[in-house]
């Protein structure tokens, strides 16, 4: 093996230990956000705010960190992020107000940008053919959200939920450090422009990242609201304790991360338009069967009454939602494989931009999942939502394919149309 190869190999795995490790803290609220909700007596809509407001801080970074990704190298700024977390975590076991855990979890989002800097960090110690690949490996630190899920419950049964912020403290700072003994620093990977962050910003003006922003709202916004979500819906929808709900919820959150590797594979193989299309599809009907609610009729027969049930079992359930984490995980690398190859002297801007897309879905989906429950009082409501963004996708997809598609033919027809013909 070339010693570039084992310098791209050793980044490879270092940031996506560290990424990892930052995602499992990023995702905590979704478990000890339960006893801290019955504690405080908080509200459907509450819990969801508590959920997702370190995902706000998370999302909103994401451009600047990208862009100082693309400035000053990605080692340095992945270090100083985690570095920055460290002492919120921790205070997060002495709070005791509503308030307190809000701007302490402000502050703990820090770690969810470290997705827009570990991307084109990772992305540049690799030939193109197999950036999508390694961006998927990377982004397979998503699957922190499945870890928080395996410890977080264990800690809480052990010692209760102030125990979980502690221990992360510990294991954040860990990961730091073993992140910056193992990763490297190459300078020709610096952005030389001095460009302000407002010119960097001026590609808001291409239709190409709206696209792949609405993409990334529903395949990782949709990951994010969902981990956070299904541990509370296990325990109040099928009446499973904390640990059997929080272990059933891994089976979504688990895949979702895991396999954004293979995601990656296939978008470098297959293309990243024809794995996104093939996603939405499996999402649109899997949120479609999700969306039922749980159901109980009479129908008058001729024989009499006789009543009907419909209702998803857990078994079927998680098995939906495996799926789900499945497709959302491809759809993941696929959206990031766009953007490696439009963008690829500006990825960590660009990918800046998407993420933060793709995270104010992930803060706002928890809230709206809160306030259409208690609207509602329909559980089954949040994946209604999800349905209406996936139909969304898909006919933007349909008609952008469309409008391309006949771009591309045009200057074909008017080259076989014979000089002088009217058009």
């Amino acid at each position: 093996m070339a010693s570039g190869d084992k310098q791209a190999y050793s980044v490879l795995a270092s940031s996506t230990l560290a990424f990892t490790v930052c995602f499992t803290i990023w995702m905590m609220f979704g478990v000890i956000g339960i006893p801290i909700k019955t504690a405080l007596h908080l509200n459907e809509t509450e819990f969801g705010l508590l959920t997702a407001m370190p995902v706000l801080t998370g999302s909103l970074i994401r451009v600047p960190l990208g862009i100082w990704t693309d400035r000053f190298g990605g080692r340095i700024v992945f270090f100083l992020l985690m570095l920055c977390t460290v002492i919120p975590i921790y205070l997060i076991s002495y709070a005791t107000a509503y308030w307190h855990f809000l701007v302490l979890g402000l502050f703990v989002g820090l770690a969810g940008g470290s997705f827009s800097v570990g991307t084109p960090y990772v992305a540049r110690f690799f030939k193109k053919d197999r950036q999508g690949l390694a961006m998927g490996i990377f982004g397979a630190g998503n699957s922190g959200a499945a870890v928080n899920k395996f410890i977080a419950p264990a800690l809480i049964a052990a010692a209760g939920w102030t125990l979980v912020p502690q221990v992360y403290a510990v294991l954040m700072l860990a990961a730091a450090l073993i992140f910056w003994t193992f990763s490297s620093t190459d300078d020709a990977h610096n952005v030389k422009s001095k460009a302000s962050f407002g010119a960097q910003l001026k590609m808001l003006k291409d239709p190409a990242i709206w696209r792949y922003c609405q993409y990334y709202s529903v395949v990782f916004g949709g990951y994010v609201g969902l981990s956070l979500w299904m541990t509370k819906y296990y325990v109040t929808e099928y009446g499973f304790d904390m640990k059997s709900a929080a272990l059933l919820a891994a089976c979504f959150s688990l895949p979702g991360g895991v396999l954004r590797a293979f995601g990656g594979w296939l978008s470098d193989k297959h293309g990243a338009h024809k794995v996104t299309w093939a996603v939405m599809w499996v999402c649109w009907v899997a949120f479609f069967l999700l969306s039922y609610p749980q159901t109980s009729f009479i129908v008058k027969t001729v024989t009499g009454e006789r009543a009907f049930s419909l209702a998803l079992s857990p078994t079927l359930f998680t098995i939906l939602l495996f799926v789900v984490g499945i497709a959302m995980a491809v759809g993941k690398a696929s959206v990031f494989k766009y953007i490696s190859d439009e963008y690829t002297t500006n990825i960590g801007a660009a990918s800046g931009i998407v993420g933060l897309a793709g995270g104010l879905g992930g803060f706002v989906l928890p809230i709206m999942f809160g306030a259409i429950v208690d609207l509602t009082g329909v559980r089954s409501s949040c994946f209604m939502l999800l349905y209406g963004t996936v139909c969304v996708s898909l006919i933007w997809m349909n008609f952008q394919f469309r409008k391309e598609h006949m771009a591309k033919a045009s200057p074909t027809i008017n080259a076989t149309l014979p000089t002088g013909s009217a058009t």
